[in-house]
């Protein structure tokens, strides 16, 4: 192959037709000292049906603090390309976000195409010691041949309600939370639901980076294509699919011609056309997690109008501190991990008809501005992201310790398979 046939990737790789070259290993120098919580050595295999550069939420966190002390290579869900393939690029983070490329080939067998990705990949870069992450029960389809030191599953929701859940998505569940040695969920009420089914399971709600979003508290100059709505604005950041409840905030919307809805993110799995359209009904699109507090900055009311069905039965929005971080005021429908604790405490208006949704976003709007800060200030401290990644790798490396314990082996060897030996047949990394 000669450098004309060459295409460089950005800082990883080299790539040709139906292969991949490393120009270099890459080390991690960590930030700060290696953690002693008793796997400093090892790697982190996460296997996710999130893109890593979609949305930055639950996993961004977690694992690019994880990133700071560990390898951490985080394996997305294939594209289908013209040649069977993996893209391995490091982020700013120092995260290595893994794309499987599937050929025409792969399609008669995409399980067994991704297996043998997956080998090459832990061949390559000398995964040895480490830990399945996964965030989609799915996966295990083509990681089940694997031996790690533990296994962890982080069920930041209930899949198998969302819009094009596959039909296996259960069974699936059931079969990894069998082989799982922790098991997180992302909110209490999914606990609540889950906790009969596995032994070391732990509600794990989701924190909020509160310095970042206290930034909205500040004078901001409006972003570009805000600046030209008028006020008041009520808003909505996340993202767009089936969990927003467009009926309600089509007669919303409808009731108050006079506010401003501001509605920020992706529109996935829902077609783009269904959504209300109005004068006062305003979609900015998806905007960099950097960017949000700028946003909320000129809003007066923020909203969580989440529809009440399948897909939203265990959510636990993220959004929901990170607005109060802000300093506006939450008008929300009924979802459980809303109502408590920030319904039961004040901190959110909570209203499910058109009518009463209004009515709250109008009590909301006669507050004065920041009124509840204090409040919201005093039941966010100590919460936060670094703090939730230090009890995640704790209750971690009790896992494994509890794995590696004197006549753990034995045990474990009844339900998982031998170590893996690397086999590279028809896989590149």
């Amino acid at each position: 192959m000669t450098l004309a046939q060459q295409r460089t990737l950005p800082g990883r790789i080299v790539e040709a037709p139906g292969m991949l070259v490393e120009i270099a290993r890459i080390v991690i120098t960590p930030n700060r000292p290696l953690d002693s919580q008793g796997y400093a050595d090892h790697d982190i295999l996460c296997l996710s049906h999130l893109r890593w550069r979609f949305v930055f939420q639950r996993p961004q966190h977690l694992l690019s603090r994880c990133a700071r002390t560990h390898r951490v290579f985080f394996v997305e869900e294939p594209e289908f390309d013209t040649v069977t393939r993996l893209e391995v690029t490091r982020d700013a983070s120092g995260v290595f976000i893994v794309v499987p490329h599937l050929g025409p080939e792969a399609t008669d067998d995409p399980v067994g195409a991704q297996r043998r990705l997956l080998d090459s990949l832990i061949a390559r870069h000398g995964i040895d010691r480490y830990v399945l992450w996964y965030y989609t029960p799915m996966a295990r389809g083509f990681s089940d041949h694997l031996a790690p030191t533990a296994i962890l599953y982080d069920c930041m929701d209930e899949l198998s309600g969302f819009l094009g859940a596959p039909a296996r998505m259960v069974e699936a569940e059931r079969a990894l939370m069998r082989d799982a040695d922790l098991v997180l969920t992302g909110g209490h009420s999914l606990y609540e639901a889950k906790r009969h089914l596995h032994s070391n399971i732990h509600p794990i709600p989701s924190s909020v980076d509160v310095a970042h979003f206290a930034r909205a508290r500040q004078p901001h100059q409006d972003p570009p294509d805000q600046r030209g709505i008028a006020g008041p604005r009520v808003g909505f950041f996340g993202v767009i699919d089936e969990r927003l409840d467009i009926a309600l905030l089509a007669a919303a919307a409808a009731l108050r011609p006079d506010w401003q809805f501001v509605l920020i993110g992706p529109v996935v799995k829902i077609d783009s056309a269904s959504l209300p359209r109005a004068a006062n009904l305003h979609y900015l699109g998806a905007k960099p997690y950097a960017a949000l507090p700028d946003y909320l900055a000129g809003w007066s009311v923020a909203l969580l109008p989440f529809a009440r069905n399948a897909a939203t039965r265990f959510i636990s929005p993220t959004k929901t501190p990170e607005y109060l971080a802000a300093g506006k005021p939450v008008v929300s429908t009924s979802i459980r991990d809303v109502v408590r604790p920030y319904g039961e405490v004040g901190l959110a208006r909570i209203a499910d008809t058109p009518e009463a949704f209004v009515a709250a976003i109008a009590a909301a709007l006669e507050e004065p501005p920041n009124a509840l800060a204090a409040r919201a200030d005093a039941f966010l401290a100590g919460t936060s992201w670094d703090a939730t990644w230090d009890q995640v790798s704790r209750l971690l490396a009790e896992a494994i310790a509890r794995r590696e314990a004197p006549g753990a082996v034995a045990a474990a060897a009844v339900t998982r398979a031998p170590r893996f030996a690397p086999a590279l047949r028809g896989a590149t990394a």
